[in-house]
């Protein structure tokens, strides 16, 4: 007799251990970012000094805002975002013109819901020929 309640005791501990732990569960999926809401809307990263480094983001959703940190890389182009990661073709001929070489790039990742151009077209200034021609100088004079 004693050995049957035991085990009732045992067996009826064990499922109230078992409801609290899914209670608990429960509790910390509803509190959670976007538990109630389907579809956030994330801004872009807002630097908090200068125009790159650590900064914040916000989200909304419906009457919720939310801000989490985020970083924008120094190295960023600031005509088209940081959020938008575009594939470049390689760098076209001089225009003797302008003085510039263009490439364009197609977009492969738009992060945060970004509003990002399907289509970029970046330039750059030609090098000009002297650097090149100066260090196969230096090479030649080594020998």
């Amino acid at each position: 007799m004693q050995h049957r309640s035991f085990l009732l005791f045992a067996l009826l501990t064990l499922l109230a251990l078992t409801s609290a732990v899914a209670k608990k569960k429960d509790k910390v999926k509803k509190g959670g970012p976007g538990s109630e809401c389907g579809e956030w809307t994330w801004g872009p990263c807002t630097p908090s000094s200068k125009d790159c480094g650590v900064g914040f983001r916000e989200g909304t959703c419906g009457a919720q805002t939310q801000r989490i940190r985020c970083r924008v890389p120094c190295n960023w182009k600031k005509e088209f975002g940081a959020d938008c990661k575009y594939k470049f073709e390689s760098w076209g001929s001089c225009d003797g013109g302008t003085g510039t070489r263009a490439r364009q790039g197609t977009l492969k990742k738009a992060r945060y819901n970004a509003q990002c151009q399907e289509t970029i077209r970046v330039t750059k200034p030609c090098t000009p020929k002297t650097k090149a021609k100066a260090k196969a100088k230096k090479g030649k004079g080594k020998d």
